[in-house]
Formats: structure tokens, C-alpha cells, sequence
């Protein structure tokens, strides 16, 4: 039997293409959010960028995680969203 005719790895395959879509529009709601965070920092002479934040974030989430994502891929996974939030909020200005 063919993967994509099989019923299973469709239900599969539907369930991962909704996760995906929420994921997508959590990063956006995210992405709003540090936006308008940026543009209040902004008005008040605070840097937008806070290394310290980021890594109480991290660290956060590091002991907040129950897997399977290990620690090390949390990390990445976020360090590379910081990266990205950065980039997508800067193109916005």
C-alpha cells in the first residue's frame, strides 16, 4: 500500500498540517505582539533588544518543556524565532 492512499497516515498527515497552521498563527500573534512592544520601548529611549530577557525565556521554557523537544532543540527552535522576530519586526519599520 502506497503512503499517501493510506488512511492512517493521512489522519497523520491532517493532524500535522494543523499543528503547522497553528504554529503559524501563534508566531504572527507573537510577531504582533513584539511589535507593538518595540514601538513602546521606542517612544520611551528603551532598547528593544534584551539579551537578559531572552535568555530568562529560554531558560523558562528549557524547565517548562516536557518533551519529547529536548532542551538543546528548544533552544534552537527559539533562538532561531528571536533571530526571525528581529528581522520580521525591523522590515516592519
Amino acid at each position: 500500500m502506497r503512503g499517501d492512499t493510506d488512511p492512517v497516515i493521512q489522519q497523520f498527515r491532517d493532524k500535522i498540517s494543523d499543528n503547522d497552521r497553528a504554529l503559524v498563527e501563534a508566531v504572527n500573534a507573537r510577531l504582533r505582539l513584539v511589535a507593538q512592544l518595540k514601538a513602546y520601548k521606542e517612544s520611551r529611549g528603551i532598547d528593544f533588544v534584551d539579551p537578559e530577557r531572552e535568555e530568562w525565556i529560554l531558560r523558562d521554557l528549557v524547565r517548562a518543556n516536557r518533551g519529547p523537544l529536548s532542551a538543546d532543540g528548544l533552544r534552537a527552535f527559539y533562538e532561531q524565532l528571536f533571530a526571525l522576530t528581529k528581522r520580521e519586526v525591523a522590515r516592519d519599520t
